[in-house]
């Protein structure tokens, strides 16, 4: 490879560009004038095509300019100052948003639980639910699911059903992270031909946070109330936060392009297959193994630091993530077969090396 321009980065998902369908809807948009702050007809098809997907006519959405924004905003939405809420140890909302969901709460305090591979172990759960309950201890409030996981794995239908449950028997919220949802829903769509409704609010999900930027839009976020009730007031929410765009059709016209024949669904469902076809192209490398199959747009190897480095060194971007000599390796709706078969080449030659 001649340049270190060509080598395709598998740091993350928010590496790569916007995809063609919502680059297109945001030429359209930017034709003529249109009302501010939301009362345009991008935003109002957008949601509309949202409730289509999720089955659910009287969902309210509300559309912000990145993951920690929406989450935050919608756990402050959910709670009290003196509340708290439950997550994986690993979550995001707990290990990457600076304090953020406590920030816009005014001090809600985050409690871990732990899981296997990422996922909430539901005696876990409970544990932290049960474990005290006078004045003195934050009153548990919300339970916060990750789909997919920080480990790159996915709630089944029947996992997400048995932890609202088991939320709900204690008076707890259910807001599910979705930064990477499109990539849950395409693998369930395929492994358990369930829609997105079928692990969101008939599972018992109150809000979701449904990501755009990972799966091909630029700065867009849709904050989803499946519950009408626990929208009321957001839209002040979003307005002090920062959080109100008055060309608001430029993030809500990106979603008609993606939702609009099921685009989303086919930009995750590569990401996905890249995915797989990366472990497949690099399991029998010496010295590299795979930590878990990926079910989604995520993998996890492990290999000794020397070769991480020799390859960043050739200009590969990854990150060592959940083990001293564990990484991640991120693939994008737009992530070639090129891309697979030139960082497995270059994973093996310096293995060979080394």
């Amino acid at each position: 490879m001649s340049t270190l321009s060509a080598l395709h980065h598998f740091a993350s998902d928010n590496t790569s560009g916007i995809c063609p369908e919502a680059w297109a809807k945001l030429a359209e948009a930017n034709q003529g004038r249109l009302p501010s702050y939301g009362t345009d007809s991008w935003t109002t098809r957008a949601c509309d095509l949202i409730r289509e997907v999720f089955e659910k006519p009287d969902a309210e959405i509300f559309f912000v300019f990145n993951g920690t924004a929406a989450t935050s905003l919608a756990l402050a939405s959910l709670s009290q100052s003196y509340h708290s809420v439950i997550c994986h140890e690993v979550a995001h909302v707990e290990t990457d948003e600076c304090g953020a969901p406590e920030f816009f709460s005014n001090g809600t305090k985050i409690l871990t639980a732990g899981g296997p591979e990422g996922k909430l172990a539901p005696e876990a759960v409970e544990q932290i639910i049960r474990k005290r309950t006078d004045i003195h201890y934050p009153k548990p409030r919300i339970l916060s699911l990750t789909q997919s996981t920080e480990f790159g794995t996915v709630y089944r239908v029947e996992e997400v059903e048995e932890l609202c449950r088991l939320a709900k028997a204690h008076d707890l919220a259910v807001h599910m992270d979705g930064a990477r949802f499109s990539n849950a829903a395409a693998m369930l769509a395929d492994s358990e031909n369930a829609s997105p409704a079928d692990f969101t609010w008939r599972a018992g999900v109150d809000v979701l946070c449904f990501g755009g930027t990972k799966n091909g839009m630029n700065t867009s976020e849709a904050v989803v109330f499946f519950r009408p009730e626990l929208a009321e007031e957001f839209d002040y929410r979003c307005k002090q936060a920062g959080q109100l765009a008055s060309k608001m059709r430029y993030l809500s016209s990106q979603w008609t392009g993606v939702l609009e024949n099921g685009i989303w669904l086919r930009h995750a469902r590569h990401a996905n297959q890249m995915t797989k076809r990366l472990a497949d192209s690099i399991r029998d490398v010496p010295g590299v193994s795979i930590y878990l199959e990926p079910e989604v747009n995520a993998l996890f190897v492990d290999m000794p630091h020397c070769l991480a480095n020799a390859m960043m060194a050739k200009g590969w971007e990854f990150y060592n993530f959940l083990g001293p000599q564990r990484y991640r390796l991120m693939c994008n709706w737009d992530t070639r077969e090129s891309d697979l078969n030139d960082f497995a080449s270059d994973l093996a030659l310096l293995a060979r090396s080394a």
